[in-house]
């Protein structure tokens, strides 16, 4: 997916501050804004890797919270990396590359999703680069800038995350996924567009699809869901190539239109020449319903919709009183983790 939530510091738009401010304050809706201010601050203790102790097969006892920075032509970024207990030495795990929203960090992003307790569960490793306050001030990816470079410079400083994380820790190469939340998804789908090789699947939750923003202010147009998608087919890159994606959206999500998400699905099919089958309705429990479209080329389902009902823009199913997270709608984080693992199994 292209480019990024705002760019304060360089746009040759005449007022793109103001765009980019208006753009900012869309994506942080105003309840996520007063949960930020009352959720607590971990402390320095909290966000130190956990002590480690060896078992005698060499496994890892304890689960940790490690931090890194990865460094690239363009700079760099800081990333968190959860590693579950029990892992064997010689051993080599899945990885989950978290991209989080505007307003966000890395922190917050997997307190939210809860995507570490799943992880520890299903073991596997979880990535969450994070997005510095100096290139961004809400902290949102910039996928959208790609025509001075910023959102392909972001882009490769992930990639060199992934790489970092693959080589310094117990990492299946083969089986990577990526997922993100708002401009972390249309990160996440940029990211697969310029390295479709290194992923096994791709998440879009509540994001923009691949070339409907070139800039701020076509980007505050396609939030709106004011701007067309192109065809796949036109966009750099080789479509066949990408991997299967599933599209996560809320139907009454108001910052970022519901057409962006079925849009997604559409050209990413059309792409891979896909086609949709009959669409089918889906509620466990008391849990919000959802409509879910599979897209399928030559029996094998490569694209999968799941439109969310009464969801707005917030992760589904995330924890209860956490900024962009709605406890009501279906578990987002096993959606992710089962759609990755049946590409794995692929």
């Amino acid at each position: 997916m292209k480019r990024g939530w705002a760019s304060l510091w360089a746009s040759n738009i005449a007022n793109s501050a103001k765009v980019v401010r208006k753009l900012t304050r869309l994506a942080i809706a105003p309840s996520a804004r007063r949960a930020a201010k009352t959720e607590p601050s971990k402390s320095a203790s909290q966000r130190k890797r956990a002590t480690v102790r060896a078992g005698g097969n060499g496994e890892r006892g304890v689960d940790e919270w490690l931090s890194g920075t990865a460094a690239g032509a363009t700079g760099s970024r800081r990333y968190w990396l959860y590693r579950p207990a029990g892992i064997q030495s010689g051993e080599r795990v899945p990885m989950i590359v978290m991209l989080h929203g505007c307003g966000q960090d890395a922190s917050m992003f997997a307190a939210s999703t809860r995507m570490n307790q799943r992880a520890a569960r299903e073991r596997f490793v979880v990535l969450y680069p994070e997005q510095d306050r100096l290139a961004n001030a809400r902290a949102c990816w910039n996928w959208f800038d790609t025509k001075t470079g910023r959102a392909y410079g972001e882009a490769a400083l992930i990639m060199a995350a992934v790489d970092q994380v693959c080589v310094l820790h117990p990492v299946d190469p083969g089986r990577i996924a990526v997922a993100g939340l708002s401009a972390g998804a249309s990160m996440a789908a940029l990211l697969v567009t310029r390295c479709p090789e290194r992923f096994k699947a791709v998440v879009m939750h509540s994001g923009i699809p691949p070339g409907t923003a070139d800039s701020a202010l076509t980007a505050l147009r396609a939030m709106k869901g004011q701007r067309s998608t192109p065809a796949i087919q036109a966009m750099a890159g080789t479509a066949k190539s990408w991997p299967p994606l599933l599209v996560i959206h809320g139907t009454v999500d108001t910052v970022v239109d519901v057409r962006n998400g079925r849009a997604a699905a559409q050209r990413w099919a059309e792409g891979v020449g896909a086609r949709a089958t009959t669409e089918r309705c889906v509620q466990r429990g008391k849990r919000y319903a959802m409509t879910v479209t599979d897209f399928q080329h030559q029996g094998t389902t490569v694209v999968t919709l799941a439109d969310i009902g009464r969801l707005g823009h917030a992760w589904s199913g995330g924890a209860a009183h956490q900024p962009f997270s709605d406890a009501q709608g279906p578990d987002a984080s096993r959606m992710v983790w089962a759609f990755a693992a049946r590409q794995f199994r692929r």
